[in-house]
């Protein structure tokens, strides 16, 4: 099949209308009318249904999928091309938590870079369409592994929880703790389904939430404060004052990894790449 065809009956299938796909494609009427029919016969199927407003065929559904992707590749493609002459700063996306500790250390060896916050599953999209140029994502690591379509996962630390307490709080007098040694206690968490969440049931317990935060500085008053207990990375707690922190003898973690395109990368992804090793490994 003919690419540039395939795009021209994308483009008709999304403004269902010969005109208005030439319009936007900057082409005539019957050489839009030409391309389709054209490319109808290579496939040997009707793709649009003239006489219902030029919605897809079941085979036009089909191509469609995959013209979307090759629109979305050219588009990538374009990008990558006009950066490889005029690079710019190097777009790096993370997760809150990242951005709190593990990126900020390792953009101050890289050069010229912006920063981006997101949750996984949106940096990884962004990765995708080449709007960051990488991201820095993380999953639970009880979970069976998880890899995101169009990009490249390259696994950097697996980083274990601790438990974050008031200074006065009782267990402190403990070298470490089993995770249900904190089922009584009133809970802080980013939400009551996520890795804290499963960790705790699979202690045996239900969290008890106060609150629930993203907010990491919000979370530290809460249990600074005596309000909640909670756990966290522990790449996050070392960073934070205020608060007691123990190992836990049955820890949850969590795995971090890079999301990279697959080809065309920004002339610092290396350096970056290989910063984020570095302070990953310093850190942990």
């Amino acid at each position: 099949m003919d690419p540039r065809r395939v795009l021209t009956f994308r483009a008709v299938a999304r403004e269902r209308s010969f005109s208005a796909a030439a319009r936007a494609l900057s082409l005539t009427q019957p050489a839009v009318s030409q391309q389709v029919a054209a490319l109808e016969k290579e496939v040997g199927a009707r793709l649009l249904d003239r006489e219902n407003a030029m919605a897809p065929t079941p085979a036009g559904e089909i191509l469609l999928a995959h013209a979307d992707a090759i629109a979305e590749r050219f588009a990538l493609a374009e990008r990558q091309l006009g950066e490889l002459i005029a690079p710019g700063r190097l777009r790096i996306g993370a997760f809150p938590s990242a951005l709190a500790v593990l990126v900020p250390k390792a953009a101050v060896r890289i050069g010229e870079v912006s920063l981006e916050e997101g949750s996984t599953p949106e940096l990884a999209e962004r990765v995708r369409r080449g709007e960051l140029h990488l991201a820095v994502g993380f999953q639970d690591a009880a979970l069976p592994r998880r890899e995101h379509d169009g990009v490249v996962r390259v696994d950097l630390v697996s980083e274990p929880f601790v438990a974050a307490l008031p200074p006065d709080h009782p267990l402190t007098a403990h070298d470490a703790l089993p995770l249900s040694a904190l089922a009584d206690e009133p809970w802080v968490a980013p939400s009551g389904d996520n890795l804290i969440a499963r960790a705790c049931e699979a202690a045996g317990f239900t969290p008890r939430l106060v609150m629930i935060s993203r907010d990491p500085l919000a979370n530290r008053a809460l249990v600074t404060q005596g309000m909640a207990v909670t756990i966290m990375p522990r790449l996050l707690a070392r960073e934070f004052t205020g608060v007691a922190l123990r190992p836990l003898t049955d820890a949850p973690q969590r795995d971090l990894y890079l999301l990279l395109p697959p080809g065309g990368r920004h002339p610092l992804t290396d350096d970056a790449c290989t910063a984020l090793r570095e302070v990953a490994s310093e850190l942990s």
